[in-house]
């Protein structure tokens, strides 16, 4: 099966994906080699996940209106 990129996932599936990563990782079964690819993927989850986390905050904001003292940012409305 293909890994997905981080960025075509959904907020809980790189939560999911990052979770199990930690707990293999926490186990201590992992080469050297395999340890590393799973940090770099889990590092790639997470920022994919802050990105979506910050969308959906000022997605709340702008809806809110309640940040009118923030300058104005295109926004990225790819969220599904």
């Amino acid at each position: 099966m293909a890994t997905k990129k981080p960025e075509n996932l959904s907020f809980e599936q790189a939560l999911d994906e990052l979770s199990l990563i930690v707990t293999e990782m926490e186990q201590g079964e992992l080469s050297l080699e395999q340890s590393l690819k799973q940090f770099e993927r889990g590092i790639a989850l997470a920022g994919a996940s802050s990105s979506k986390l910050q969308q959906a905050e000022q997605k709340v904001a702008i809806l809110m209106g309640s940040d009118s003292q923030s300058p104005l940012t295109n926004f990225d409305n790819d969220l599904e």
